[in-house]
């Protein structure tokens, strides 16, 4: 067994093989759950027509075009992260998409996710965990290994969170318009 460097510390108990089958898992249960819940928006209870009519009914300003852009969004990065490939991006889409999610339902609701609620917790967790692979990258059991693409560290951080925000900045800015709630009169 070959000891891993642990910031100062050497731990000779840890391989690079467990820490490449923890981002494994980390990778698929993050992103096939997402992809999963993108497939969901399209095929699921109302079909893409009743996500869009859920989006507009929240303030989205092109409910149709937004419903079918965060189910791409969530399955395309979802894929994507699960497979390891061009994974700062991937978790850049899924970053995106969970802080979306959190200003316009979950936020408003407080942080528990309990039902019927359904608070912003996981949402975070989610756009979290994605950060944390952007920051640590695919690990060696990946597309990325594979073909020799390489953004970990400070610039998966920069890729993952700039691209992250900044695309859910830009997706609220041109096209989140809350309705008053009945309280704000």
């Amino acid at each position: 067994m070959t000891p891993v460097l642990l910031g100062s510390v050497v731990d000779s108990d840890y391989s690079v093989d467990q820490m490449n089958g923890g981002l494994l898992i980390l990778r698929l249960c993050l992103g096939l759950f997402l992809a999963y819940h993108g497939y969901n928006k399209v095929f699921g209870g109302g079909g893409l027509s009743g996500t869009a009519g859920w989006f507009g009914s929240i303030g989205m300003k092109w409910p149709t075009w937004q419903a079918r852009l965060a189910a791409t969004t969530e399955i395309g990065a979802g894929v994507m992260l699960a497979a390891g490939l061009l994974t700062p991006l991937a978790a850049a889409g899924i970053i995106g998409v969970m802080l979306v999610a959190i200003v316009v339902a979950h936020g408003k609701v407080g942080f528990f996710i309990f039902l019927p609620n359904q608070g912003w917790e996981y949402c975070a967790t989610i756009a979290l965990g994605a950060l944390a692979i952007g920051i640590m990258g695919p690990g060696q059991w990946s597309l990325d290994e594979a073909i020799g693409v390489s953004f970990n560290g400070w610039s998966g951080l920069v890729i993952a969170g700039v691209v992250g925000v900044g695309g859910a900045g830009l997706q609220l800015a041109t096209s989140y318009r809350p309705q008053p709630s009945p309280t704000d009169s």
